[in-house]
């Protein structure tokens, strides 16, 4: 059998080209591919050779962003984690507030440069893309998991 680890470091790798902590990622990746419902720090320290505390500030991490979730195994000491259910739609709707903040300086620089500068046409094209985002992803959310039900 293949090994994960190969394309779950790949994985990781693209997502740290694209803006996400090393670490994070590199947990978030593990969290995926782990043939396991649960994962300890432990064991996912054990996974990447790194130690625990760098480990604890990455699932801290992602906690915040909703991407992991603890979970409790009874009978165990140890704190599990594990990657939760109807995390991306979560993921995608959480943007929204950074989405509609975006949209707030946007009109606010609008007001400023005025529509027809070359800044107001900038500003105003990301404004109404990001209205139209705001529009569109609710109805794309609910489509997926009405899919998602019958697959």
């Amino acid at each position: 059998m293949a090994d994960v680890r190969d394309p779950a470091e790949r994985m990781a790798l693209t997502l740290t080209r694209h803006g996400m902590h090393r670490m994070t990622a590199r947990v978030l990746c593990v969290l995926l591919f782990a043939d396991q419902e649960t994962i300890t720090a432990g064991e996912i320290a054990e996974w990447l050779d790194v130690s625990a505390g760098s480990v604890s500030g990455a699932l801290k991490m992602l906690e915040a962003m909703g991407m992991v979730e603890r979970a409790p195994v009874p009978g165990s000491r140890r704190e599990h984690y594990r990657f939760p259910d109807d995390a991306w739609p979560t993921l995608m709707s959480s943007q929204n507030k950074v989405v509609e903040e975006m949209q707030v300086a946007a009109d606010a620089g609008i007001a400023v440069v005025g529509e027809d500068s070359p800044a107001g046409r900038r500003l105003t094209e990301m404004r109404d893309f990001y209205a139209h985002l705001l529009r569109a992803l609710p109805e794309l959310i609910e489509d997926w998991r009405r899919g998602r039900v019958r697959s």
